[in-house]
């Protein structure tokens, strides 16, 4: 069994909103932690585990990231963390794998399939063996309790109930 933890330095966990329809608002978390552990050469049976600090949320605005640590959106005071603990890995192809589990935003966890390309391994030059994947997927804030709205004067919504979610991961194999 091969026990692999996420590089941080090297990883990077971001999200996209649409605001007033016309154009999306990027966001990240700046603190998240996670392992995978594996048997199999493929992947095909690894646990994977991963958190990320809800107060570590920057979008690049700081009244912004307030809005959301509120209790509008994440309500960070009460649910200092987001958490996804896996259920099942399909493999599509060499590359490509859906992998399903359990998110948990605030205190609803649902279950969500995220498209996951593996980029490859390599061992770096002080003799780590590092993997390295993208993930991708969707989910509906509302779903996960994230339900604050507005509207426009003319009738049109502030902020999309989809949310773009995208990571790149660099794993470090632990001794």
């Amino acid at each position: 069994m091969a026990t692999y933890k996420i590089d941080a330095a090297h990883s990077e966990v971001t999200f996209k909103v649409k605001h007033l329809m016309i154009a999306s608002v990027t966001g990240q978390f700046k603190e998240f932690d996670g392992s995978m552990t594996a048997e199999k050469a493929d992947f095909t049976d690894a646990s994977i585990n991963f958190e990320a600090l809800v107060n570590s949320i920057t979008t690049g605005n700081d009244q912004r990231d307030g809005h959301l640590k509120s209790d509008d959106f994440f309500a960070a005071e009460k649910f200092p963390k987001l958490t996804f603990k896996s259920t099942a890995i399909q493999k599509l192809d060499e590359e490509t794998y859906n992998l399903t589990g359990n998110l948990t935003i605030r205190d609803v966890t649902k279950p969500v399939t995220l498209k996951v390309t593996y980029g490859g391994q390599i061992i770096d030059p002080w003799g780590q063996t590092k993997l390295g994947f993208e993930i991708e997927g969707k989910i509906n804030r509302k779903d996960f309790g994230l339900t604050w709205s507005a509207t426009t004067e003319t009738g049109g919504i502030v902020v999309s109930d989809d949310v773009k979610l995208h990571l790149n991961i660099e794993l470090t194999k632990q001794a």
